[in-house]
């Protein structure tokens, strides 16, 4: 069975079914710089309109990009906490369009 809303997986094939921010945090403290450089985070679907990820960099610290096509973003971001990471990455996914739940709409009132 899949993720009922998102699957994370990271270069090394560890993988984890709609993540915690705890969950997140411990696939992001097990990066290297060798063979297991990246997590991936989007909805367990063909095509999905949305990902975000989490590279090591050379320098240290890393690369977070957030792609959501559906609303025209593309964000890349450097950083260096794994909490503030996990943490930040936690409320953008809650802001997503995810299958099997409704649509959430923002409003400008």
């Amino acid at each position: 069975m899949g993720a009922e809303y998102y699957r994370a997986e990271s270069e090394s094939g560890d993988h984890i079914e709609d993540p915690s921010e705890d969950a997140l945090f411990m696939l992001i403290d097990d990066l290297n710089d060798t063979d297991n450089t990246f997590v991936v985070v989007q909805p367990d679907e063909d095509d999905p309109a949305w990902f975000t990820s989490v590279a090591v960099l050379d320098e240290g610290g890393y690369e977070v990009v957030r792609r959501d096509t559906t609303r025209r973003e593309h964000d890349v971001a450097t950083e260096t906490s794994i909490d503030q990471i996990a943490r930040d990455l936690t409320i953008w996914m809650a802001t997503r369009d995810l299958p099997g739940r409704p649509t959430q709409h923002t409003s400008n009132f």
